[in-house]
């Protein structure tokens, strides 16, 4: 199988991740902060070195404000729904995923505002238009850092300037670019950063993250055991344990903390550089085959290693289907939980066939994925 779906979950992981999740399991698969036993200890002691080696990856000065929740949709709802109220307003953008848009939605329900911020057909978004929609109430600034339908590059740090200036909160979706694309929350003026720990990071899935700025504060979603002031009848204040109710998923951390632990090793700017070159090589391959229509900049400087495509008018579904039943080519096609952005994009009714290039792929494999493009396009033609 060529695996050209890393957008969804990255695959193949580190062999240090599956070693990790196998040990944590077998080795220490106690339950962390709930005991003082030496396999409950062992738990929190690598929960907590995952914590720190996050830290390095995002300049992040306080491990503790990394709260560990199950895939980055969990840390989106916390973040967006934890910080606003009644009479607030949130501004976002037309190339959000659904993991945004759903929760914006929903709080229209007890009286939250939204701005959904146009992006153009390439979908690229002028800063200048988050600004000219800032309103007295508004609370909550949102945005992807890369889209997962055409992955078109947000300039976050402007945007981060601009929240900053205003003094409104700034949440970015890193899905798509967490441990490939440089990301400091500090130089960037994040307040809070929501991520999956099993895509850019190499982790499992089942792992999440959500970072938060000293002093931001958020209404948790949940309450329960927390394996502090167990005293006490409600929540713990303290952080992280306000946000991480229940048994956290140790194997899944464990595995997460090596996922991290290879990208420190490797080098960010190492895997970025990979990943661009692949997938400018896989565009510049696109745009010699007749009928393919490629959707965003098609420029791997403006984009993140995910290219959507057409075939003439060809259903996506499927030329997905073809590419994974005859050519064992893994692809997603549709609208990639992002129908805003396939709007934007003006793909709405057709879907796209989006290949997702990760760290583990190669040339070789891009350029079987190049021929049976060909191939189909022979027989439609």
């Amino acid at each position: 199988m060529i695996y050209l779906d890393n957008a969804a979950t990255t695959f193949p992981k580190p062999e240090e991740v599956y070693e990790a999740v196998l040990s944590c399991m077998k080795n220490y698969g106690a339950n962390p902060g709930r005991a003082g036993h030496k396999l409950a200890l062992s738990a929190g002691r690598i929960i907590y070195e995952a914590r720190e080696n996050l830290s390095k990856l995002f300049n992040i000065d306080n491990p503790m404000n990394i709260i560990f929740t199950y895939n980055a949709t969990d840390s989106l709802n916390l973040a967006i729904k934890g910080i606003v109220q009644k009479g607030d307003h949130i501004i976002t953008t037309s190339m959000e995923h659904n993991s945004v848009i759903r929760p914006i939605k929903e709080l229209e329900k007890i009286g939250v505002e939204n701005t959904i911020v146009q992006c153009n057909e390439l979908g690229e978004l002028n800063p200048d238009d988050i600004k000219k929609a800032i309103k007295k109430n508004t609370k909550l600034i949102v945005t992807t850092h890369s889209s997962n339908v055409c992955g078109t590059i947000v300039d976050i740090e402007a945007i981060g300037k601009i929240a900053r200036e205003m003094n409104i909160t700034y949440l970015v979706d890193a899905a798509q670019t967490a441990g490939v694309y440089d990301i400091d929350v500090k130089k960037m003026n994040i307040d809070m950063l929501a991520l999956p720990g099993h895509k850019g990071l190499l982790g499992p899935q089942g792992t999440g993250v959500l970072y938060l700025k000293e002093g931001v504060k958020l209404n948790q979603l949940r309450e329960g055991g927390t394996g502090s002031k167990s005293e006490e009848l409600t929540q713990p204040h303290i952080i992280p344990d306000r946000y991480e109710s229940g048994t956290p998923n140790t194997p899944g951390i464990a595995g997460l903390n090596e996922g991290v632990k290879f990208i420190l090793k490797e080098g960010i700017d190492k895997i970025r550089r990979y990943e661009e070159e692949l997938t400018q090589y896989f565009i510049d391959g696109l745009k010699e085959i007749p009928m393919v229509k490629i959707y965003g900049p098609k420029n791997s400087k403006k984009q993140s290693s995910v290219v959507s495509i057409n075939v003439g008018e060809e259903d996506s579904s499927e030329i997905s289907y073809v590419l994974d039943s005859v050519f064992n080519i893994a692809t997603r096609s549709g609208l990639h939980c992002a129908p805003l952005a396939h709007k934007t994009l003006g793909t709405f009714e057709q879907g796209t066939v989006r290949f997702s290039i990760g760290y583990f792929n190669n040339k070789e494999e891009i350029n079987k994925a190049l021929q049976a493009l060909k191939s189909i396009v022979a027989e439609i033609k």
